[in-house]
């Protein structure tokens, strides 16, 4: 089985993550019997893990933090909870509140445990410490293999 993890932008449009969406669910057929390590945040996080379960595969979900629920949008919440349920596995960090600090930790784990990283990436520098970019410069440093999934054109 090939473990994939996600790293990706959040706050898409709905006409992008409907491409998104398209994009991430043939990476994810490719790839056959698939895993998926995920944050489950709305936007890639959530779109992927879907697709990983539509897919038959397992979901682990990595909590950044105790009180992440609190800081993802308040209409998103319904889809997190319902994706929650469904992780074969849940790894909750030590973490109280998200910050960039927990994110990046979270973003190590989820690497740490997969065998190739999918990343929702516009190819531009990281808005703070600890987002796509810092995810996907790390797992390049420990020779995980990173595909990039961003429509062509596109703007975040």
């Amino acid at each position: 089985m090939t473990q994939l993890a996600i790293t990706g932008h959040r706050g898409l449009s709905a006409e992008l993550e409907a491409e998104i969406d398209r994009m991430i669910r043939a990476a994810v057929a490719e790839s056959g019997d698939v895993g998926g390590v995920s944050c489950l945040a709305d936007g890639a996080d959530a779109v992927f893990a879907q697709a990983v379960l539509d897919a038959g595969g397992a979901l682990v979900a990595v909590l950044p933090a105790v009180r992440y629920r609190e800081s993802l949008p308040e209409d998103y919440r319904p889809v997190y909870d319902r994706l929650l349920t469904q992780a074969a596995k849940v790894v909750q960090l030590p973490f109280v509140t998200p910050d960039p600090h927990a994110y990046m930790e979270a973003g190590k784990r989820m690497v740490d445990e997969s065998d190739a990283l999918l990343a929702v990436w516009d190819g531009q520098p990281g808005r703070g410490p600890g987002g796509t970019a810092d995810v996907v410069a790390y797992a390049r440093s420990r020779g995980v293999p990173v595909t990039v999934l961003w429509p062509e054109g596109a703007i975040r």
